[in-house]
C-alpha cells in the first residue's frame, strides 16, 4: 500500500467528532482512501483551472471552483 498523505489518527478523530461511539480500523482506512481520492480530483481540477487562466500558480479561487465542479 502506498504511503498516505493523511494520518489515520485524524480519520478516527473526524469520525468520533461526527458522533461515532466506536470506530473500526476499516472505516478509518476507507474514510482516508475516500478523502484522498476526492482531494486528488479537486487538486487536478484546480490545476486545470489555473492552466485555463494561463497561470502556473494555483489560487484559492481555483480550488473553490474545482470543488464546485467535482462530482463524488
Amino acid at each position: 500500500m502506498a504511503k498516505s498523505e493523511f494520518g489515520i489518527t485524524v480519520m478516527y478523530r473526524i469520525l468520533k467528532k461526527a458522533g461515532a461511539a466506536r470506530v473500526s480500523d476499516e472505516s478509518a482506512e476507507e474514510l482516508r482512501r475516500t478523502i484522498e481520492e476526492v482531494a486528488d480530483g479537486i487538486a487536478k481540477g484546480a490545476v486545470e483551472m489555473a492552466g485555463h487562466a494561463n497561470r502556473r500558480t494555483v489560487k484559492g479561487e481555483d480550488v473553490r471552483m474545482a470543488t464546485r465542479h467535482y462530482r463524488i
